[in-house]
């Protein structure tokens, strides 16, 4: 298990290989799923869950001011702990616009 953290404004790229199993769910503040034309996505309040796996959601962005947290599950390898927190989540420069 992760925590992406999301200062406002801030917006993380989604990998489809990184997050094909992911389920996250909005531990605090409010979260945008940015659609895959780069078109704006629902927000997400606090305690909202969603999968990842096959919705074409390319970033998860921060519309507000206050930081967002969001906690990521996926599956690991076999039994025992997950490794799945490993992989590194690239968080994209805000430039105001999309891209």
């Amino acid at each position: 298990m992760r925590t992406i953290v999301l200062r406002g404004g801030a917006r993380v790229a989604v990998v489809a290989a990184e997050w094909c199993d992911a389920f996250g769910v909005v531990t605090r503040g409010r979260v945008q799923l940015e659609l895959r034309d780069g078109e704006p996505g629902p927000v997400l309040g606090r305690d909202a869950g969603f999968w990842l796996r096959g919705t074409g959601v390319r970033a998860l962005r921060n519309p507000g001011r206050r930081t967002a947290r969001v906690r990521v599950v996926t599956p690991g390898p076999g039994p025992g702990p997950s490794h799945a927190g490993q992989h590194p989540v690239r968080q994209v420069p805000n430039d105001g616009g999309t891209t």
